[in-house]
């Protein structure tokens, strides 16, 4: 009876996993190395922005821009079992001082202090935040968003190549 148990819990958790992400904005598929770098450099992050990453997963893109570009970031992550991968990364990282990770619903997540937004979201969940962004953010704040873009928004840069589309405030 215990294994059955388990098992239903092991299940749900699975399910709630994939399913829960994608109810808040996008599935959890991890951004390629190389265009997490060439994200942070066309957003041109340096050790004087924060850095904010929306659905930040594993924590790849708040980790790369403190140790490849020296930035303060905070990663929001909505998924308990990635969040707690993000969180485990950041505070066993060199980069411990500079990178801090929540967990929560990345529409109601304060944006204090952000220079620069990333994303890697829907369409629909990039236009759900799209008002908030520019409310909240001071102008010449960059947002760079991997694959999708915003309606009635039109990027400042394009990478073509690799789908990444650069917004400024």
């Amino acid at each position: 009876m215990t294994l059955i148990v388990l098992t239903a819990v092991a299940l749900t958790l699975l399910l709630i996993s994939v399913l829960w992400p994608w109810a808040m904005g996008a599935a959890w598929t991890p951004t390629p190395m190389p265009t997490v770098r060439r994200m942070l450099e066309m957003a041109r992050v340096g050790p004087v922005d924060t850095v904010y990453d929306m659905g930040c997963g594993d924590g790849r893109i708040v980790m790369a821009a403190a140790r490849e570009f020296g930035a303060r970031s905070v990663g929001i992550e909505v998924e308990p079992a990635r969040f707690l991968v993000a969180w485990l990364r950041a505070k066993l990282s060199m980069q411990r001082d500079r990178v801090t990770v929540h967990w929560g619903n990345l529409f109601s997540r304060d944006l204090d202090g952000a220079t620069v937004v990333t994303l890697f979201l829907t369409d629909k969940a990039n236009n759900r935040l799209k008002d908030r962004l520019r409310a909240s953010l001071q102008p010449k704040s960059r947002v760079v968003s991997y694959l999708w873009t915003f309606d009635d928004w039109p990027p400042v840069q394009v990478d073509e190549e690799k789908k990444i589309y650069l917004y400024e405030v």
